[in-house]
């Protein structure tokens, strides 16, 4: 399965466990993205939003207990498109946020391709 006519787009991905990070990387990959940037705490994916260029960024709603919000502000500052990954459904999105797409974890690959699709497509 590729990522029809977006392959080749690069995400930054902020997820704190290390074998969903892993997992997620390797969906995105099969998909036909290229990752830029990974982090698995705060204060180093607020380093990497602001130094990396992407083209869309998924980020965890909480990472390490703290709230994703803070990285998702420098994102959107960028103009960039980003979506949320969590196990704790749209009311767990942070409440600026809750008009920003979400998958719901755990997610397969096909969720996965589509919500990025159209997310980048600005849908």
């Amino acid at each position: 399965m590729t990522a029809t006519g977006l392959s080749g787009r690069s995400v930054f991905l902020v997820e704190d466990e290390v074998m969903i990070r892993m997992m997620v990387a390797d969906m995105l990959e099969e998909l036909g993205y290229t990752i830029a940037a990974e982090a698995g705490d705060i204060t180093e994916a607020m380093r990497l939003a602001q130094a990396t260029e992407f083209d869309i960024a998924i980020l965890d709603v909480n990472v390490n207990g703290k709230v994703i919000s803070p990285v998702a502000d420098v994102i959107k500052a960028k103009g960039c498109p980003f979506i949320f990954a969590t196990g704790y459904g749209s009311s767990g999105l942070p409440e600026q946020y809750r008009d920003r797409p979400a998958l719901q974890k755990p997610f397969q690959l096909d969720a996965l391709g589509k919500t990025i699709e159209a997310a980048l497509r600005g849908g």
